[in-house]
């Protein structure tokens, strides 16, 4: 697998889009939680009333869960960059070189998803990094509690790489993987708001609480994990809102994970080349 990865890097170190994604993930990480972090300081904070309640997103009690979770929002950047290395080798006839060269279809397929989960632990490691800087940065006293959202992050970027990875395998053209791909997100989203808004009425009308049904869909699973951390406005809702099945939601992300790489390795092994 070593000499696999040197090839894949070989392929990504002169790939201008490869650098420029990069540098934009990694500034982008820092740029979003500084956002939230200005936002909640200068404008949540001064609003009347607002003094008599203590929350800060990112005392270190805090600070985990919510770099985790602004950070997600900008996964979608090396999910497409995966999409865009895996469709470019079908397009330029690369993948078919590299078996005939003596690479096995397992093998090319397996560095990719590999590949996948490189991505998914270098963008922890900056969520985790980010965190600390934040933390530190709140002068609270240090504190792992949350750090678990941390794991659930992980769990989300490798969700969002795989199904990038799953999307190039079926479709192959980058163009229409990468539409059908924001279509399909896009889809998702909307029928996840519909289940959430059906679960809210189920529990104010029948007393039938079975979660965010939302977050039971393959993309927004992973989602479900992370949220905004408690805080007394999120609490006024609470009573309303579905309860929070965090173990089922896990279940279900893990699941799917191993729906997609099942899927995306059959069907490159035994697909036309």
């Amino acid at each position: 697998m070593t000499e696999l990865l040197k090839i894949e890097w070989l392929k990504l170190k002169n790939y201008i889009a490869f650098k420029v994604m990069a540098i934009f993930f990694i500034i982008g990480v820092f740029a979003i939680n500084y956002i939230v972090y200005t936002v909640n300081k200068n404008i949540v904070n001064n609003v009347p009333g607002a003094g008599l309640i203590s929350f800060s997103p990112y005392n270190f009690e805090n600070t985990w869960q919510s770099t985790s979770y602004a950070t997600g929002f900008i996964l979608l950047l090396p999910s497409l960059l995966l999409m865009m290395l895996l469709t470019n080798e079908y397009t330029f006839k690369t993948h078919r070189q590299n078996i005939i060269d003596g690479l096995s279809r397992q093998q090319f397929i397996s560095v990719k998803i590999m590949m996948a989960l490189i991505f998914a632990l270098v963008a922890t490691v900056l969520v985790f990094i980010t965190a600390l800087i934040f933390g530190f940065g709140s002068g609270t006293s240090f504190s792992l509690n949350g750090i678990v959202y941390v794991g659930y992050f992980f769990l989300k970027a490798l969700s969002y790489n795989l199904i990038a990875i799953l999307f190039s395998v079926l479709i192959k053209r980058t163009g229409f993987a990468t539409g059908v791909f924001f279509i399909y997100l896009g889809a998702e989203n909307i029928i996840s708001q519909l289940l959430n808004v059906l679960s809210i009425k189920w529990k104010a009308d029948n007393g039938a609480d079975l979660g965010n049904l939302g977050d039971y869909l393959p993309m927004n699973a992973a989602d479900g994990l992370l949220a905004f951390p408690d805080n007394p406005f999120k609490s006024m809702s609470k009573h309303i809102m579905p309860s929070d099945y965090t173990w089922v939601v896990l279940a279900l992300a893990l699941g799917y994970l191993v729906l997609f790489y099942f899927w995306a390795t059959k069907k490159f092994v035994h697909s036309d080349l």
